[in-house]
């Protein structure tokens, strides 16, 4: 059983699902840690930011030394989810903002030693036909991110603590699962490998750069409405329904990135393989812009429609980032794949931290109703460089067959 490669992909995603929660295992607690912490509107920024920022850090120093490849992998993930829980943990003794956003950059780098490994850890169980695995892989990711806001639902009215406790302990679960049930995999690992010296050689793949283009507009978008739109519908719904419960908002929150993000990533992945990778991520972003465009005309108005743009905009919103990657892996050579890989990783998480850290300044001048149309800039982006992507690659094919 424990060589089964569905089981294999079934513990992965289990323990990338539980050590994820620690993404925003603090952010959701953020009203709460105000008044423990001395929080103010810069700090906050700064905790949300705190973890995507340790991650590219740690993403880089992981890929430029090659970690995951100098030591067993599987062992790799295991410390690292370990880490990440106990210096999770250290925050129930923290009482200032500075040390709670150390530790939380720590936190991201650590969580650098889960995620990319855990890709990894599906090409060597999966040497082929990990379209699905993969998407599953993602599906944890964005269900393990949003677990915050649901374990809130049950705690923030007993201690906020608790949030912190239970995240933690996931990813120390997580770890003990990793290191001691997932058995070593039968396939070699995949083209990891990064170095500095082939960037030029990125650079200078055209279809590998309109990937990468369309995966910086997506990540403009992604992390920053994870961040701040359990905040817009907190806003909202106190104006609308001034008495409503907020393990309701908790829970919309989290069925708006966790549910229907992680219903986006398997229809994403489904859909790509029907109808291609550019025609996805286009279409993924239009609508994932359409709801940036129009979300916040909702503010204040009937919670139904508000609601069913969030859902569908969690669905979009993360419905094309597994393609991204793979759109690389088919065009990048194979001799600075990693490398590939790691610049596109590397640079969007640090898009995703400036547009987190911006948002809550566009949001004092613009206010609710205008702010999202900020992030809407980068799919609309990413929709132009995906267009070129697409027409660069079928002029291709069509070269090739003229020659072949």
């Amino acid at each position: 059983m424990k060589n089964n490669r569905w089981f294999a992909l079934s513990l992965i995603a289990t323990a990338v699902l539980f050590t994820l929660t620690l993404w925003f295992s603090a952010s959701v607690i953020s009203v709460e840690l105000r008044e423990q912490w001395s929080l103010t509107t810069f700090s906050e920024t700064w905790l949300s930011a705190a973890v995507p920022g340790g991650f590219v850090i740690g993403a880089f120093i992981s890929a430029y030394f090659g970690l995951a490849d100098r030591f067993n992998t599987r062992k790799f993930f295991a410390v690292s989810a370990l880490i990440g829980g106990l210096l999770n943990l250290l925050l129930i003794w923290v009482d200032h903002a500075a040390l709670g956003i150390v530790i939380r950059m720590l936190t991201g780098m650590a969580l650098a030693g889960v995620y990319p490994p855990s890709v990894k850890l599906i090409s060597q169980w999966f040497p082929k036909k990990r379209g699905v695995a993969v998407g599953v892989l993602i599906a944890a990711l964005t269900l393990g991110t949003a677990m915050p806001h649901f374990l809130a639902m049950f705690f923030v009215a007993i201690d906020v603590r608790l949030v912190i406790v239970t995240t933690s302990m996931l990813a120390i679960v997580a770890a003990i699962a990793v290191r001691y049930i997932l058995q070593e995999a039968p396939g070699p690992a995949g083209q990891s490998s990064f170095s500095l010296g082939k960037i030029k050689q990125v650079l200078q793949n055209k279809p590998v750069m309109f990937a990468n283009y369309g995966y910086f507009g997506h990540m403009w978008e992604l992390y920053a409405m994870w961040t701040w739109l359990p905040a817009f519908l907190t806003a909202s719904f106190s104006l609308q329904y001034p008495g409503m419960d907020p393990a309701m908002v908790s829970f919309l929150a989290f069925a708006s990135i966790g549910l229907a993000g992680g219903l986006g990533c398997v229809l994403g992945g489904l859909y790509a393989d029907r109808i291609g990778i550019s025609q996805l991520t286009i279409l993924a972003m239009a609508i994932s812009a359409f709801c940036a465009l129009t979300i916040g005309f909702t503010f204040g108005q009937p919670i139904w429609l508000t609601i069913i743009l969030a859902l569908l905009w969690g669905v979009s919103v993360i419905a094309d980032s597994a393609q991204f990657s793979v759109a690389v892996s088919q065009f990048g050579g194979k001799s600075y794949v990693g490398t590939a890989l790691t610049f596109q990783m590397c640079i969007g998480f640090f898009i995703a931290t400036l547009s987190i850290q911006m948002l809550p300044l566009f949001q004092a001048v613009l206010g609710w109703h205008w702010v999202f149309v900020v992030l809407a800039i980068g799919p609309i982006l990413g929709i132009i460089s995906m267009l070129k992507y697409q027409r660069y690659t079928a002029d291709t094919a069509v070269s090739y067959r003229k020659t072949g």
